[in-house]
């Protein structure tokens, strides 16, 4: 196994859904511009409350990408 540089990005991504999809929706976007994303943490997870039932998600990860 060769030796990685990785650098990581704090990214927050919101769903309607679910904690998952917020993830998801998070990771695909940073897919269209950043190459080599290898591995992801979840380090917050927050909703919105409306009429006392859960609106949305929000989950703040971090995302790690090695560097060329």
């Amino acid at each position: 196994m060769s030796n990685h540089v990785y650098k990581s990005l704090e990214l927050t991504g919101s769903s309607p859904t679910g904690i998952e999809d917020a993830v998801q929706v998070a990771i695909a976007k940073a897919h269209e511009t950043v190459r080599n994303i290898q591995w992801f943490t979840v380090t917050e997870t927050r909703g919105h409350v409306v009429d006392g039932k859960v609106a949305h998600w929000q989950v703040t990860l971090k995302i790690g990408f090695t560097l060329e």
